[in-house]
């Protein structure tokens, strides 16, 4: 299965990219194609909102002039997307935010007839490492997520939440064990 991870935190060795590299290393050992795109390397603007993407519904593009072209084409070509983000602020960070708002461009339609997308019936995951607890912490980013599988027509295929977690070296085995399930639970 062709896979792509999202990684939205701008730290290459933080939290989030320890446990996405985990997830990563299991993917691959059950003999799946995975690209981890670390999105801090990428010029990314913000949706303009001007929809100028609904005039050709079934072309990946933008007006912009920046690098989400080739991660949305990425997108479409996945079975599996997966959205690693550490929590700020209640939220995923700007770097998948941003990814989140271009998307925008990949359905037509909602709540209308004739609701179509580019990513129709993909496996889509969320990974969040955090600080704090998960409880009045990081419940909007999950419930957040649930929600993008409607416009998106996809498929929510699980979701993690690795939390209190202050460093990298501070992860444990456990973090990483439940990283690899997370890993087989995705794809199943």
């Amino acid at each position: 299965m062709k896979i792509t991870i999202l990684q939205g935190s701008a730290r290459k060795k933080g939290n989030t990219a320890r446990v996405a590299g985990w997830v990563e290393e299991e993917l691959a050992a059950q003999g799946h194609e995975v690209d981890l795109v670390y999105l801090n390397s990428h010029n990314l603007n913000g949706c303009l909102g001007c929809a100028k993407c609904k005039e050709k519904p079934d072309t990946i593009g933008c007006v912009q002039k920046d690098d989400i072209s080739e991660i949305l084409e990425k997108m479409v070509n996945s079975k599996l997307v997966i959205f690693a983000s550490p929590l700020y602020f209640w939220g995923v960070t700007s770097q998948i935010k941003t990814v989140i708002d271009r998307t925008y461009s990949l359905y037509t339609n909602y709540h209308q007839p004739g609701h179509a997308s580019l990513i129709a019936g993909q496996r889509q995951a969320l990974l969040v490492t955090g600080a704090g607890p998960y409880e009045n912490n990081a419940e909007g980013v999950f419930t957040a997520f649930k929600r993008m599988q409607n416009p998106h027509m996809a498929v929510n295929a699980g979701e993690l939440y690795i939390g209190l977690c202050t460093t990298p070296d501070n992860l444990d085995e456990s973090a990483q064990h439940k990283a690899v399930e997370f890993a087989k639970e995705i794809v199943s």
